[in-house]
This record gives C-alpha cells, structure tokens and sequence, in this order.
C-alpha cells in the first residue's frame, strides 16, 4: 500500500430513500359494481449502512465518492401488492472508523469488529395503501398514505487505527526501524523527517503463538496538536492504543527535555492520553556506554519504564516484547500524571 493510498478522513453526502406511496385502488371483480379497496403499501426506502471490514486498512475506497444515495422504495398498487423495499447501501470500512455528522459533530455510530454493521441513514418507511385503512365504521377509504422522506446528512468518516501498542517520538527517533525488526512489517524508511506520512501497523510474535498489533504513526513536532506538520491527522490513532511506546534516541541533545515535550503534545491533544500506560525506549543504544545510561536514567521519571534498545544490533528485543506483553496484560498499571 502506497502512502498516496492511505486514506483516514473522508467527507459523504449521504442521502437515504423515501418510502413508496401505498396506494388508493378498487377491486375490480366481475359482477361486483364496486369492490372493497385493495390498494397495496409502498415499500422502504434504502438504508445507509457502515459494516466492519478487516481486510481493509483505508478509507480509500470512499475518497472520491463525495455524494452517495439510497434508491426509494417503489409504490404500492392495486391487488393489494406491496412495493418493493429499496436495496440498502453498505459501505465496508475499516475497524476503528468512527462516522460524525459534519455540523453536529454527534458521532453516529463507531466500528470495531469484523461484521459490525451501523445504519447511518434510515430509509423512510412505505406509505400505507387504502386496503389498511378499511374499517367496520370506514367500509371505502379512497386516501392513502404517502411514504415518509428518507435522511440527508453530510457525515464525516474518520479512521483511528486499532493498535495494541502506538509508537510516539520526533521524525528519525527510529520507530519505522523498530517496527521492521519486532514484525513482518516492511514501512519504506529514509532519513529525513516525516519519513512515515501514514501509519504502519505490524503484528509482533509472542511466545507460545501469541502475537500484539503495534502501530508506527507519523512523527510528533512541536506544535502538533495545533496543526503544525501533520499535526492532529496522526493524533486521532494514538487514541485507541493500550500502551504508548514512546521512543528517544540516545542521540539526542536532552533526553528528558524530548520525552517531556511528547508527552505535553498529547496531553493538549486529549488529557485522557496521559492515562495510558507508556514505556520509554531509548533507541540507537549501542552508541552508550553504562555510564552514559545511568546518567540517562538518572534524569528521568523513577516511575517510568525505561528500556535502552538497539535495532542495528538487537539488543533487548526480546526484553522490550516482555515489556510490551505485561503492560498490555496489566491493564490497571496505567501510569498518569497530571
């Protein structure tokens, strides 16, 4: 999948269908002057539909659909036949797309499991035909119902990645590397920043066949929350992630300063972000020696989890998929600071 092809944000005129009329009609039998009313009910108009697709990862497939319509339902008739209901629209999305109506900003509905189906938009129902409305006391009813109006909403459908484990740090910290060695993943890497302009998701191996979703999402700047570089586009995945792995490399000028400024970032995005349990991995590692590290860790959070890491070598691979497995294990050992 091409970055061009990775899609999380798309805006749908929908329109759902209007009922049938039912309809106002007469039996017409030989030798009976004028029969009972035998008007049919018109049938439902097409619902909108969202349904849960885990083969998809983007919302691509929607990008240029900027209007989508239901078809009406069709009008009763005579013989007291029934209209025929309108085919419903489905849209398969991926887990993890939330649907908000564009000028309310209500979401509508969120999608999370394979097969979960939302209707965005109901059809109206048919109109009943003059056959309904016959009566002891109305023996001739010559009205029937018109169908009811379907819906009409702009609604927005936005993708927030589901990940076990989210990957946060500057461009370059060495997350796209670090995906690539912990899974089958293969994100296109180069040095330069806002390398990973879409999220990357790969499933790591664990032990006795067990495996996490971890999500390499674009580079955090300053500022990002306010929009600066790719901004709130990438926020919205950190969301959803049990466990954010933030990641520093040892090569830079102030560890403490970089991993502070990250956690500020997400903090003015959503507060709620600071309750997620979050491990420090010190990447490109094998440029310190042991002095170097306890300084490091000297300067840093005694609460915080901190492992030092190296792709190029290896090194605590296996220790940091431990890490990775108990936090995610232990749901309650969620750190926050406020």
């Amino acid at each position: 999948m091409s970055n061009s092809n990775f899609v999380d944000y798309v805006k749908i005129y929908f329109r759902s269908g209007k009922g049938g009329a039912g309809a106002v009609a007469w039996r017409r039998e030989k030798f009976v002057a004028l029969g009972g009313p035998s008007g049919g009910n018109g049938g439902r108009g097409g619902d909108i539909i969202i349904k849960g697709d885990p083969q998809l990862w983007t919302l691509l497939d929607l990008k240029y659909r900027k209007f989508i319509h239901a078809k009406d339902g069709e009008g009763g008739s005579g013989s007291n036949r029934y209209g025929k209901d309108a085919e419903d629209i489905i849209l398969n999305v991926p887990l993890g797309t939330v649907a908000r109506d564009a000028d309310t900003d209500e979401v509508l509905a969120e999608i999370t499991d394979n097969g979960q189906e939302a209707i965005i938009l109901k059809g109206g129902i048919g109109g009943m035909g003059n056959a309904y409305f016959k009566s002891a006391t109305v023996q001739s009813p010559d009205f029937a119902q018109p169908g009811m109006p379907g819906e009409e909403r702009a609604v927005i459908l936005e993708l927030k990645v589901l990940a076990d484990v989210g990957l946060v740090g500057f461009p370059n910290a060495g997350k796209s590397t670090l995906l690539s060695v912990l899974s089958a993943a293969r994100p296109e890497i180069a040095d330069y920043p806002f390398t990973t302009i879409k999220p990357n998701l790969g499933i790591v191996r664990y032990h006795d066949y067990r495996s996490f979703v971890m999500a390499d999402i674009p580079g955090i700047i300053e500022g990002a929350h306010l929009g600066k570089g790719l901004g709130t586009t990438f926020l919205r995945h950190i969301e959803r992630n049990a466990v954010l792995l933030f990641m520093v490399p040892a090569d830079s000028n102030d560890i403490q300063k970089e991993f502070e400024i990250l956690l500020n970032e997400l903090e003015q995005f959503d507060p709620i972000l600071l309750e997620k349990s979050r491990i420090l991995a010190i990447s490109k590692s094998d440029l310190l020696d042991d002095e170097l590290k306890n300084e490091i860790l000297a300067s840093l959070p005694a609460t915080l989890p901190v492992i030092f890491i190296s792709s190029i070598t290896g090194s605590n691979m296996e220790k940091l998929k431990d890490l990775i497995w108990e936090k995610l294990n232990n749901k309650k050992d969620f750190i926050s600071h406020h």
